[in-house]
């Protein structure tokens, strides 16, 4: 299991600038990941971010969220011509940053929604993730679904409506993203969740129930990383928490983030590497203990 922190811990990600400082926050605090947001490779010099995380033997992970404009949800073809496009020029970045998956709300526009979700809506995105995915296992990435709560999409909120979904692409390369903020808001059991994704975990966050410091909200993460190792799970595990200051209007507004919860950004990553550690490490001895009763 790796451990990564998300670039909105540090900033908001737009510039070159941004993403190297970030790399050298993350390495600094220990981190052997750093999660990048959405990059437009019009704007940003890939192969400069590649060198730059290969000099600190930093591994980098990719992610996306869909724009209103690109809503592969849409009934408007040109809406979804947009998002198919936008997701493919997302697979391409992530190709190019060496990233093994994509993951991210990439289903639907990541916005808060009006009007409850269509059966064709459903369709349209599944059959564009079929096409996107095909194009992005022939570049080894993987595609991974993040269920993010009610008011970021109106398509998928739980594992049980994911695997429904990846069913429907009929794909074979596109996994779940599972995030602990928005199981607890969504899912009548998270743990249970968890062992229900099993196989199909392709990425997964923790992330208080306050988005603060971990453990200091109402989430339980023992049966959480208990769950992981039961579900065969060994790939990378994310904190995800927002440093208001550093963040643009867009993504304040879009995930709600109004209030400072993390304080000194630094401590709040050491913290949460030390925490997700300790808590891996204590879910190994009980399954150490559990499998030699």
């Amino acid at each position: 299991m790796e451990f990564g922190i998300h670039t909105f811990v540090w900033n908001d990600g737009q510039s070159q600038k941004d993403i190297e400082q970030a790399m050298e926050a993350t390495r600094a605090a220990g981190y052997a990941v750093l999660e990048l947001p959405g990059l437009d490779p019009a704007r940003f010099d890939l192969a400069g971010l590649v060198r730059r995380a290969e000099a600190l033997d930093l591994k980098l992970a990719a992610s996306a969220g869909l724009p209103p404009a690109c809503d592969v949800t849409s009934p408007d073809p040109e809406t979804v011509r947009r998002g198919e496009a936008f997701l493919l020029e997302a697979v391409g970045v992530a190709r190019d940053l060496g990233c093994s998956q994509m993951s991210g709300p990439i289903f639907s526009a990541h916005r808060k929604f009006d009007t409850l979700p269509d059966r064709d809506g459903w369709q349209r995105s599944a059959d564009v993730l079929a096409r996107v995915a095909g194009v992005a296992k022939e570049a080894g990435v993987a595609l991974c679904l993040e269920l993010v709560n009610r008011y970021e999409t109106n398509l998928i909120n739980t594992v049980a409506q994911g695997l429904a979904y990846i069913a429907d692409t009929g794909s074979d390369n596109i996994f779940l993203h599972l995030d602990t903020f928005h199981m607890n808001i969504e899912e009548a059991d998270p743990v249970q969740a968890i062992r229900l994704a099993g196989r199909h975990i392709g990425y997964f966050h923790v992330g208080e129930s306050n988005r603060g410091h971990l453990g200091s909200g109402c989430i339980d993460f023992a049966p959480v990383f208990d769950a992981l190792l039961e579900a065969g799970y060994d790939g990378i595990v994310s904190i995800e928490a927002f440093n208001p200051p550093a963040l643009n209007d867009h993504l304040k507004a879009v995930c709600a983030i109004w209030r400072d919860v993390i304080g000194d950004n630094a401590a709040f990553a050491r913290h949460a590497r030390t925490f997700m550690e300790m808590q891996h490490e204590a879910a190994l001895r009980r399954a150490a203990a559990y499998g030699g009763a």
